[in-house]
């Protein structure tokens, strides 16, 4: 793509107006924030407005900027799949919305934690399983960040790369999850006006619907037949993919735990759910314009839709494109960082650290040391191993093998007494194994699939063993 400078001298001055403000108010909200509990959710007050737009910001990243305008320009309709199973994910997590925020939970092992005893490696095992998924995503989104601007700006992957880690780090230095959500809110919003502006452009380019229609196979744009363009082994594997994921991925809880009431936190999800679909049709009107002007890049070469795109736009609408990617990317990388902290500062720090130790440390500063190491590790790995897709699948299928079990039994549990430690280890670790088992083998099924059945086998097995050696009231 031919760029010139003046060109990028007008995304770069978009791209700070908005990271400007959004930085403003990240500040602004920080210097309100003093304590552990803002620090990790808010205070939990934040406003229904607040709630169901950093939901929508957190879920919607690089991956729908280019990986589901890749899938609208492959399969139509298909791409549908993807945005309803993430808001099916997050629709079940609403229906024990009441419960988590009643219990004043700050992260995904304080559930397991309350509901199978504080065993340590319990803790740390879950720990461990929640952060893989917000670190891997931190990775993919530097690595999305600097791939499409570097098509936009010409400039090399790695200062893009350095440069979003920068702009991350001041979203979540001043004030923790209360800056992220307050800044996700600004992005959010901005985000929904420039889809509504970019896909109409990109209908308009193309000729208007008709055009769109008559130029694109028929198959993949009419009702039902569309939906199922991908294939139906394809959307089970996606299935498979995305619902654990969704279910154990920290970042909607914490976003319930920071809600002012449970109602706030339920209907909050439901607007988000509301807007993630949204994002779809934003990723189906760029893939169909696209495939529509260009039908050469094939399905292989479907990632390739975005960044071709970008060379329609004119400066001042790339500009704002390049501020809107940016907001975009930055919401989730912001909510990612500050995830990883959260569980490496509040879950880690219990396991090996005395309380009396815990006490003469403040964990906001603790808190802040670490979203900078881990910002830099995100950098330097994002650097090293660029291909994006990758970290996702990974991540994803491991944390939500060894999670997804344990934290929905949990979640279902209603005595107040903690089961056995073990049965939630047995699980985890039959989660691991097996998930770990299908990757080496190299499965095209989703390896998350054989690591959850594992898991579930492994609950049930150390259930019984557990029950078998209770001992016998006699009446």
């Amino acid at each position: 793509m031919n760029v010139n400078i003046g060109t990028t001298v007008l995304i770069a001055i978009f791209a700070f107006i908005i990271l400007a403000i959004g930085a403003g108010i990240s500040f602004y909200i920080g210097k309100k924030q003093n304590t552990d509990e803002d620090w990790m959710v808010g205070g939990r007050k934040l406003p229904l407005y607040v709630i169901a737009f950093t939901q929508y910001a957190t879920a919607v990243g690089g991956g729908v900027l280019v990986a589901h305008v890749g899938i609208s320009y492959a399969w139509g309709l298909s791409v549908f799949w993807y945005e309803l199973f993430v808001a099916i994910g997050m629709l079940a997590i609403a229906a024990f919305a009441g419960r988590l925020h009643k219990a004043k939970f700050s992260t995904i092992p304080e559930i397991i934690g309350r509901s199978f005893g504080n065993s340590k490696l319990l803790l740390l095992l879950a720990a461990i399983a929640v952060i893989v998924v917000p670190f891997g995503w931190l990775a993919t989104q530097f690595v999305a960040f600097a791939g499409l601007f570097s098509e936009v700006t010409g400039i090399p992957q790695t200062p893009l790369i350095l440069a979003m880690a920068l702009i991350s780090l001041v979203v979540v230095l001043p004030g923790g999850l209360a800056s992220v959500a307050w800044s996700d809110f600004l992005f959010g919003v901005f985000m929904i006006v420039i889809s509504v502006v970019i896909g109409a452009y990109a209908i308009h380019t193309a000729g208007g619907f008709g055009q769109i229609a008559a130029n694109v196979p028929s198959d993949i744009i009419s009702i039902p037949e569309g939906f199922g363009a991908a294939g139906a082994m394809t959307i089970l594997l996606w299935a498979f993919s995305i619902l654990p994921g969704t279910l154990t991925n920290q970042m909607y809880y914490q976003r319930i735990f920071a809600a002012r009431t449970a109602k706030e936190a339920r209907v909050g999800i439901y607007f988000s759910a509301a807007m993630i679909i949204f994002a779809g049709f934003y990723a189906l009107a760029i893939g169909l314009a696209v495939r529509s002007m260009n039908p050469n890049l094939g399905v292989d070469g479907r990632e390739g839709a975005a960044g071709w795109f970008l060379t329609l736009l004119p400066p001042w609408l790339l500009a704002l494109y390049g501020a809107f990617l940016m907001a975009t990317i930055v919401s989730t990388t912001g909510s990612a960082l500050q995830s990883v902290v959260a569980n490496m500062v509040f879950d880690l720090r219990r396991n090996f650290m005395s309380e009396q130790r815990q006490a003469k440390i403040s964990m906001v500063s603790v808190s802040r040391w670490a979203t900078v190491i881990v910002t830099l590790a995100a950098a330097a790995l994002a650097i090293v191993f660029p291909r994006a897709l990758d970290w996702l699948v990974a991540t994803y299928a491991y944390s939500a093998s060894i999670l997804a079990v344990p934290l929905i039994a949990a979640m279902l549990r209603r005595k107040s007494a903690p089961a056995p430690a073990a049965v939630a280890l047995s699980s985890m670790i039959a989660g691991l194994v097996g998930c770990a088992g299908a990757h080496l083998i190299g499965t095209p099924i989703p390896y998350a699939i054989f690591g959850i059945l594992a898991s579930i086998l492994g609950y049930v097995v150390a259930l019984i063993v557990v029950r078998q050696k209770e001992p016998v009231t006699v009446a």
